[in-house]
């Protein structure tokens, strides 16, 4: 069975997050992660011009683009995304926007899913932004997962990560590294995804 983790990163922050994530996952016997990123709606010349910018999409430009086959073959979904005022990127909305046929399908429903994100500052929107797509996971039917406080590092963390996902604070200038315990709430976000998919799959 596959789990997709689909993101959208502008300077490689939420993509660092995406590989904790499959490394969570990779712990489950039975379950693969698939890494997939959403397409870029920045002009390139505006990216170009960026040395940040730049350096974010070298970094992630051996990762595929997410297709809807992508969609309708994995068995669970992490969606991951930077905020922007307090709710999901635009990237990453677009995608979420072109699953209508597989909406009407009925492909989503039954599969578990959440969310992971990215903010500049401690209270950059975190919570909100994970929330407000938690409704798009029950109108497509999914089965929400969060972060137990069974794991530790919700308790230690300085940075980012709440029961509702992951998270991670990036810094004014997005070059704050992912910390430790943001890293293992990650792992444990992207094994618990995947125990429960092998629990509903029985």
């Amino acid at each position: 069975m596959k789990l997709l983790i689909v993101y959208y990163s502008t300077f490689g922050n939420v993509y660092k997050m995406a590989k904790f994530v499959a490394e969570g996952v990779s712990q489950v016997k039975g379950i693969e992660p698939v890494i997939r990123r959403a397409p870029e709606l920045i002009p390139e010349s505006v990216i170009q011009s960026r040395p940040d910018m730049k350096a974010g999409a070298e970094m992630q430009r051996d990762i595929s683009i997410v297709t809807l086959d992508d969609f309708k073959d994995a068995s669970a979904y992490a969606f991951g995304t930077p905020t922007r005022f307090g709710n999901v990127c635009s990237q990453l909305k677009n995608v979420i926007d072109q699953l209508g046929p597989l909406w009407m399908n009925r492909v989503f429903e039954g599969k578990p899913a959440g969310v992971f994100v990215s903010t500049g500052t401690l209270h950059g929107g975190q919570e909100s932004t994970i929330l407000s797509l938690m409704t798009v996971l029950l109108h497509l039917g999914c089965v929400i997962v969060g972060v137990p406080y069974s794991v530790p590092d919700l308790y230690l963390t300085k940075g980012g990560g709440a029961p509702y996902g992951p998270g991670h604070v990036a810094g004014a200038d997005n070059m704050r590294d992912i910390d430790e315990n943001e890293a293992n709430i990650c792992r444990a976000f992207g094994k618990r995804l995947a125990d429960i998919t092998i629990k509903l799959s029985k």
